[in-house]
């Protein structure tokens, strides 16, 4: 059974954080302003924008963004944790997190892409999370619903999404509890002792920016790993930025077909129910996911999600 934090009361103090790439006090205004609005207090990390450069610009070097997530997690007059957006790092801050205040008051943790890393880590202690939008994010257009969602959680409601049925879907009705987020983080935890457990869940993926032969390689470790053996079923997020621009017709769709008819191929000898489409990821409409619940999905003429 995971630990579900408790819901913000107004005038909650959120923390945001930079656990991976560096960002520009611009790109955050309005995602900060978003959680004023909505009446909780915006903590500022005392690195979330501050640059190190090292083969990749990260939010600060190693230690120093170590430093900043031990304080959300730990801080007790923190209620939740948002990462400011994802990008490469989070790996480097396994080894030294602590979770010693935190299990004494748990609290969300918002984000995906990199930050699946922190949600697997947290999975494992377990901790459920928030997969949705990073603070970032809200600068680049994506829909209102993407955050409303995420306030609804913190609130206390889960979600309930209804979905029109794609023509990749596997049919059948199964519960479990829902684990995943990007798949090239799933991918890089493989054969770690920070990876995910895939005994009877559901598994979420999704990816940004991948060559096609990169993304049935990933598909492939998983297969190899014994993955698709082990789940119950499967929801396939965005895919989007996939191959090459000027070849690539769809580059700039959520929902890449070429993407999800390699994944289709290659989870074809299975018969667990597979939903394609869901909208989640590195899309504008980010529906937010809670890793860690129990989850039911209904897979037919329409499908549903059901937390």
């Amino acid at each position: 059974m995971k630990i579900f934090p408790k819901s913000l009361k107004k005038g909650a103090k959120i923390a945001i954080i930079s656990p991976a790439g560096a960002v520009e006090p611009a790109q955050l205004e309005k995602g900060i302003q978003l959680i004023t609005c909505k009446g909780f207090e915006p903590v500022l990390g005392e690195h979330l924008y501050t640059k190190f450069s090292n083969g990749y610009n990260y939010a600060g070097t190693e230690a120093e963004r170590l430093k900043d997530m031990n304080w959300a997690l730990n801080d007790p007059e923190i209620s939740a944790v948002w990462a400011s957006r994802g990008g490469y790092g989070c790996q480097h801050l396994l080894e030294g997190l602590s979770l010693k205040e935190f299990a004494k008051n748990p609290k969300w943790y918002i984000g995906y892409s990199d930050n699946t890393v922190i949600q697997s880590y947290l999975l494992k202690k377990g901790f459920a999370s928030i997969h949705g939008q990073t603070i970032k994010t809200s600068s680049f257009g994506v829909t209102e619903e993407s955050y409303e969602v995420i306030f609804d959680i913190l609130k206390g409601k889960k979600p309930k999404y209804s979905l029109k049925s794609h023509q990749l879907n596997k049919q059948g009705n199964i519960e479990g509890e829902l684990v995943g987020g990007n798949l090239a983080l799933i991918y890089a935890l493989l054969g770690t002792k920070y990876s995910f457990d895939f005994k009877d869940k559901i598994l979420f993926i999704e990816d940004i920016g991948e060559n096609f032969y990169a993304l049935d390689r990933m598909i492939m470790s998983l297969e190899l790993a014994g993955v698709f053996k082990k789940i119950k079923g499967l929801i396939v997020g965005g895919m989007t930025n996939m191959g090459d621009e000027k070849e690539n017709k769809q580059y700039e769709e959520s929902f890449d077909e070429l993407a999800y008819k390699l994944i289709s191929d290659r989870i074809s000898k299975y018969h667990f129910p597979v939903i394609f489409a869901f909208p989640n990821g590195h899309i504008k409409d980010n529906r937010p996911l809670i890793i860690g619940s129990k989850v039911k999905i209904k897979v037919g003429e329409k499908v549903k999600v059901e937390f």
